[in-house]
């Protein structure tokens, strides 16, 4: 089924990573996850998705970080982005709007239903 849309969920949180992931397998997308911004790099390389939900307050490597690097590649530059976190937009790191981000999206103000509408939207 080529037809899938590839969506990558990079989040570090275990219980809000199955939430998502479980919910878009639902609506029939393609689901990888990542559980920090390193691992979710290397994810990204080989699938290529359509789509990375991406929260910023992560160990190892966070989402701000990671999303700078994966910019530096010309093949990352068609790959939408959706920033999902608990860090309100006042608090984002500014550098976040140079990075080819699609939307800002605070966590505890949409549903799981609400956030795959959003993607589909985008996608």
């Amino acid at each position: 089924m080529e037809d899938k849309k590839k969506l990558i969920i990079i989040e570090d949180e275990l219980s809000i990573r199955d939430l998502y992931s479980f919910k878009f397998k639902l609506e029939g997308f393609d689901v990888s996850v990542a559980e920090n911004g390193e691992e979710g790099l290397k994810i990204i390389e080989k699938v290529r998705p359509d789509l990375i939900l991406l929260d910023l307050k992560m160990p190892i490597m966070n989402g701000e970080d990671m999303l700078e690097q994966l910019r530096t590649y010309d093949w990352s530059k068609d790959i939408k982005v959706i920033v999902l976190t608990n860090i309100s937009k006042d608090e984002a790191p500014a550098k976040l709007r140079f990075l080819n981000v699609e939307r800002y999206i605070v966590k505890a103000h949409h549903t799981p239903q609400q956030i795959v509408d959003i993607v589909n939207e985008i996608i």
